[in-house]
């Protein structure tokens, strides 16, 4: 049986403003196996940060039963920090001292011995490619190179679980990619992580597994793949030279909806699965008529269309990925059936 790294059962939290009771958590369940990477997706305001809060101690709940890495979350607090790292949003890097020294001073404060704490040091510079700019102030560090700095700070510690809050922000792609063969890497050698993100690529690249917070409530749970399949809306573009084959597909096939998007109106979209079966049977349909498309494109839905589709409302992340809100409502312009 996989052992848990987090396990929670009923977990609540509410505040209290002028207009009343707001609740925040209203009974949610998790469960993190160790050595994956679970990822805690949800628009603003949906309770993930009070959730990552609550589960590295610095919030209590109102109500639920937590462990977190083999300790009860109410009763054991004192080893529940010592077996986690919390890197934020927010780099905890002083820009002033160096990064050797911003490494050094974790160290103290996790009362490492000197000739320890040194060593410590030395490694995690190495290890993270830091070793150039040891003794350069961090002031002087590219962004990816604190964000390095800040998790390489995080590890001074040995924790068993990581929560990272938005962990890429503001990088560049080679750096974000970067980072995300550091966290593989760490979950390699057996470390927990704990992911909230912005962007949803982060995690359907990361994740083993993924859950859904909305208002308050788990609302969806799953593998990257198991939600996708969750959301209808997948489909094969087939773009023809002319009307008269595009118009002699639609007769072969029996369905299709022109792409809204093509001012040309020569693209057809299939509904499918994008599965090697489905498009097997497609293209031998298009082959034995005799109609060859120029060109063939698969869509099967993403994490997008999961979070607009579960939510409700369209994901506000700082990704390329972005989606059109009416997109499902222009795949509805069936031209025949």
């Amino acid at each position: 049986m996989t052992s848990l790294a987090i396990e929670a059962v009923g977990l609540r939290k509410s505040y209290r403003d002028k207009s009343g009771e707001k609740v925040v958590l209203d009974g949610i369940d998790l469960a993190v196996p160790e050595a994956t990477i679970f990822s805690l997706l949800g628009p603003n305001g949906a309770g993930k940060t009070t959730t990552v809060q609550i589960l590295s101690t610095l919030i209590r709940a109102d109500a639920g039963q937590v462990q977190v890495a083999g300790h009860d979350l109410g009763r054991q607090a004192d080893e529940v920090r010592g077996a986690i790292g919390v890197t934020g949003q927010y780099s905890a890097v002083d820009k002033l001292l160096t990064g050797e020294e911003n490494l050094l001073l974790m160290a103290d404060l996790k009362h490492l011995p000197r000739r320890d704490g040194k060593r410590k040091a030395a490694e995690l510079l190495e290890r993270f490619d830091l070793v150039e700019a040891a003794r350069k102030p961090a002031s002087t560090y590219s962004g990816g190179m604190q964000r390095r700095l800040d998790l390489a700070m995080t590890l001074v510690g040995d924790p068993r679980l990581i929560f990272l809050d938005e962990p890429t922000t503001g990088l560049d792609p080679r750096s974000r990619r970067a980072m995300w063969d550091i966290v593989r890497e760490l979950v390699t050698g057996g470390v927990t992580i704990f992911l909230t993100t912005q962007y949803l690529e982060e995690a359907d690249q990361l994740a083993d597994h993924i859950a859904l917070l909305d208002h308050g409530h788990l609302i969806a749970e799953g593998t990257p793949d198991e939600l996708k399949r969750l959301i209808p809306g997948g489909h094969v573009s087939l773009r023809f030279t002319d009307d008269d084959t595009l118009t002699h597909a639609l007769t072969t096939l029996g369905r299709g909806f022109l792409d809204p998007s093509d001012d040309d109106r020569l693209t057809l979209q299939i509904p499918s699965d994008g599965g090697v079966a489905s498009l097997r049977d497609l293209l031998t349909q298009l082959h034995t008529a005799g109609i060859e498309p120029a060109d063939l494109a698969v869509h099967t839905p993403d994490l997008d269309d999961v979070f607009l589709t579960l939510t409700g409302q369209p994901h506000t992340g700082n990704h390329t990925g972005n989606q059109n809100n009416d997109r499902n409502d222009d795949r509805k312009q069936e031209i025949a059936r």
